[in-house]
């Protein structure tokens, strides 16, 4: 029987959960996202080797490993979308288990912090938002005129923001004016492009709390190494930085949680998918070691 590293079976009793939120309805390009979690499953469980090199264990061994797929949320408005995700983000949360969210646009994660947030600990946890974009528009309505939504994949960190966490964002090498000036006031930025590139030390050094939840966009990543998500930006995180600073990260800090979202995948390129099973994976082991 082929071994694989993750199943869909005893969801509850696993120590560690990806949820798969396949949601694509408020994407402002190409789309796909919504195939974005199987296909990194599918990644996990056949290209990806069980060994991990810099703790030499074999995670998928010494941990259970699950998968819940939400099915089809694309018939679900954006607000109904968050609400679905938080009441079954809250029930596994509650099981004491690790959580992966797998996307998906970016709005998914709205959903997991709405969550985290109803535990009344926002004020003691910090986002880690490695992202293209800020994120910070109150509502899509500047670009989208049939159903603007403030919950819409533009609108994820100002709404971590407005939920009590404190936001360092990573990678930012574009945006409008207007989220610019809230960046300015209510976030750290590290922007990509525009001065040197940071430390990860100045970056652990930013972060304002001991617990951390992070946040991957891989349109953050550069498009030389993430290809497939919907809207790429040149220039951003390069992999072996991208892959330092995650280690460290959960090296010196307390992950509560962690996401991966905006793989759009593509047929003549399994590199993104690829990549984000290995940062899936990546983090897991760092969590679990």
């Amino acid at each position: 029987m082929t071994q694989h590293i993750v199943n869909s079976e005893n969801l509850d009793q696993s120590d560690v959960l990806l949820i798969g939120v396949g949601y694509d309805v408020t994407a402002s390009g190409r789309k796909g996202a919504s195939k974005g979690p199987a296909c990194i499953v599918e990644s996990l469980n056949t290209q990806l080797e069980f060994f991990d090199r810099f703790t030499a264990d074999e995670p998928n061994l010494l941990f259970k490993i699950a998968y819940k797929d939400m099915g089809d949320v694309n018939k679900l408005s954006p607000e109904k979308m968050v609400e679905t995700v938080s009441n079954t983000y809250s029930h596994h949360l509650l099981q004491g288990q690790f959580i992966v969210l797998l996307g998906g646009e970016h709005s998914v994660t709205i959903g997991a912090l709405t969550a985290i947030a109803q535990t009344g600990q926002s004020s003691d946890i910090s986002i880690v938002h490695i992202d293209a974009h800020f994120d910070l528009r109150d509502s899509d309505a500047d670009y989208n005129d049939h159903s603007p939504s403030r919950f819409a994949h533009s609108c994820v960190m100002r709404r971590a923001s407005e939920l009590g966490f404190s936001v360092t964002s990573v990678g930012v090498r574009t945006g409008s004016k207007e989220e610019y000036a809230y960046a300015k006031k209510h976030i750290t930025l590290f922007e990509w492009g525009k001065d040197s590139i940071p430390s990860h030390e100045e970056i652990i050094a930013s972060i304002k709390t001991k617990k951390v939840y992070v946040t991957i966009d891989v349109d953050g990543i550069d498009p030389s190494h993430m290809p497939a998500t919907g809207t790429p930006v040149q220039g951003g995180l390069e992999w072996n930085y991208t892959v330092d600073l995650i280690r460290r990260i959960f090296s010196e800090k307390e992950v509560i949680g962690s996401d991966i979202v905006e793989v759009a995948p593509m047929n003549e390129s399994a590199l993104t998918e690829y990549g984000a099973a290995q940062l899936c994976y990546l983090m897991i082991s760092a969590k679990m070691h």
